[in-house]
């Protein structure tokens, strides 16, 4: 009984610390990432290591979208990792900096749901992967366009 108890007890701070680092990114509070973050995180959507280089994404991404704002809609926790869906929502008011392009802003509103798993070790985020619709968020801004048959197969709801 003791070890499940024991356990319930490890999910809910790593539930917890992934709150945490959801609300420290929602009000840009980036210094946060220090505390909740390994220095060697291993970021395997976007394939690179290191705290600072994941920060890097998160002040890019802010400069695009001002207003980028994530809600938490459902979270999984097991053993060392945590699962969490959340809905991001934003506008595309600044420059955005995308694989080396820079996309000037459209205004364009953007919504999409998301999946991060993520493994926790010594209370802080050490490994992350993400789940998206990115397809549907990069036609939102127009950097991506359906062919004619795409059209046919994808209307526009």
């Amino acid at each position: 009984m003791m070890h499940r108890r024991v356990m319930l007890n490890v999910t809910e701070d790593n539930k917890a610390l992934v709150r945490r680092f959801i609300d420290a990114y929602n009000t840009r509070n980036l210094e946060l990432f220090d505390e909740l973050v390994a220095p060697g995180y291993l970021d395997h959507t976007h394939q690179q290591e290191g705290r600072e280089s994941f920060k890097t994404l998160f002040e890019l991404a802010f400069e695009g979208f001002p207003d980028w704002h994530e809600d938490i809609t459902d979270m999984i926790a097991e053993g060392d990792k945590v699962w969490v869906c959340v809905k991001a929502t934003g506008t595309h008011t600044g420059e955005w900096n995308l694989f080396g392009v820079s996309l000037p802003p459209t205004g364009k509103k953007v919504a999409m749901m998301m999946v991060f798993i993520w493994r926790i070790a010594n209370g802080k985020l050490v490994e992350g992967w993400e789940v998206d619709s990115e397809v549907d968020f990069l036609k939102t801004i127009g950097v991506l366009e359906y062919t004619e048959k795409g059209e046919k197969i994808f209307p526009e709801g």
